[in-house]
């Protein structure tokens, strides 16, 4: 099987990021509307929680044949939800900090109208994603900004060796037909493997490392 003859519709792919809403237990809102243009989803509408906006994006990019997601979902909090931005940003340093996962990191909160930024510099990707994860779901949020730095302590080698590792001890990928390259804290895949959940395993294997900045993930489907 090649990549090729995974390719879908934009038809096909509307009707199942649809389905995909639906049967997505954050969301629950009717009043998102999809519009799909060459593999490209467009989401539309409004929820009433930044909550709801970020799952609704999530469901979308878990659509087989989806190439990108333009989230264009407005976020109305009710009345009763609005915070001011102090006491919103009060929140966000404290999740930040009752995170188990980013002690002893520094990352610093902007909130201007209900939008969070985050700023400042990890050490490893996943730390990144859990700042986000961790303010995204507090009340009165409406979006967050996250602009945190990702600058790997690890040598090149050491990251390469971690991810060719990580590729022996999956069980769902074959480390022999997978090449890793890695340019300061950037891994590149290369290779052919036999399904497509196999090139996703590999992905996210890399991305697991420490020191991982980016992962470019060329490997093809073939025999």
């Amino acid at each position: 099987m090649t990549i090729a003859t995974t390719l879908r519709s934009d038809a096909e792919i509307q009707s199942e990021v649809l389905s995909e809403l639906k049967w997505e237990p954050r969301v629950q809102a009717p009043e998102i509307g999809v519009a799909v243009k060459d593999g490209v989803v467009t989401l539309t509408g409004w929820v009433d929680s930044y909550t709801k906006r970020w799952g609704a994006e999530e469901a979308a990019h878990r659509v087989r044949g989806v190439k990108a997601v333009a989230n264009d979902i407005e976020v109305r909090l009710s009345t009763g939800g609005e915070r001011p931005d102090p006491e919103i940003a009060a929140a966000a340093v404290r999740a930040l900090q009752w995170d188990a996962l980013l002690v002893p990191e520094k990352i610093d909160v902007t909130v201007s109208k209900g939008w969070i930024t985050l700023k400042g510099t990890v050490d490893w990707q996943y730390k990144k994603y859990e700042a986000e994860r961790a303010v995204r779901s507090l009340a009165g949020v409406k979006g967050v900004s996250n602009l945190i730095d990702v600058k790997p302590k690890a040598h090149p080698d050491e990251i390469r060796k971690q991810v060719e590792q990580a590729l022996v001890r999956s069980a769902q990928t074959d480390a022999g037909r997978i090449s890793v390259e890695v340019d300061g804290g950037k891994v590149t895949l290369k290779g052919t493997v036999r399904a497509w959940t196999e090139r996703q395993e590999a992905e996210r294997a890399a991305w697991r490392a420490p020191g991982v900045v980016s992962v470019d993930n060329r490997i093809t489907i073939g025999a």
